[in-house]
């Protein structure tokens, strides 16, 4: 796949269901044109990412890493880091974060955002303040599945109750994003 058949799959093709989707699908689409180097991280200002809603079958237990640098848990996902092809990052994240195996419910995303990452030390570097031109899938997996935490990136891994996620989420402006991706969840 291409970034030019990614950009029309994922992005231009994502129909937004509010005002702030609209928006964050107009920046981004804006951005991927005006910079070449879009799903490279070498873009310090901002770069395309994909994250995974993990669900379980009955749409009741979302999948969530205690993510280490932000010091709350999250869901999945990761950078794109020259890949077009998001949904196979979405998937392939969710493996290296969780060890769990999880299947796409769906080949659209059900989300886009633009999220502000504030600046932090990884991997002993200082990373400065960007954007993340966020896609997000829905995927299911069995909650059953032994999970595994990856030391480096995250320090717990748990199927979280839905009624339990925002709570455990620390970070306010992601509250709102995973209510949304819970009701969406729920129509699937």
């Amino acid at each position: 796949m291409t970034e030019n058949e990614a950009i029309a799959r994922y992005v231009e093709g994502y129909a937004p269901l509010d005002e702030r989707e609209a928006r964050d699908k107009e920046q981004m689409l804006r951005f991927w044109r005006a910079n070449n180097d879009a799903f490279l991280r070498e873009n310090t200002m901002a770069h395309f990412t994909a994250s995974a809603w993990v669900v379980d079958p009955w749409r009741e237990k979302a999948l969530m890493a205690y993510h280490n640098i932000y010091g709350t848990w999250a869901w999945t996902g990761g950078h794109a880091d020259g890949e077009a092809d998001l949904l196979a990052v979405a998937l392939r994240e969710v493996t290296e974060e969780t060890g769990v195996t999880a299947h796409p419910v769906t080949d659209r995303p059900i989300s886009l955002e633009s999220l502000h990452v504030s600046g932090h030390i990884k991997r002993g570097k200082y990373v400065s303040t960007h954007i993340h031109m966020n896609v997000t899938f829905l995927l299911e997996a069995d909650p059953g599945a032994p999970v595994k935490v990856k030391a480096d990136e995250n320090s717990g891994v748990m199927w979280a109750p839905f009624d339990r996620v925002c709570e455990m989420c620390s970070e306010p402006g992601m509250r709102d994003i995973y209510r949304k991706l819970m009701d969406r969840a729920r129509k699937y």
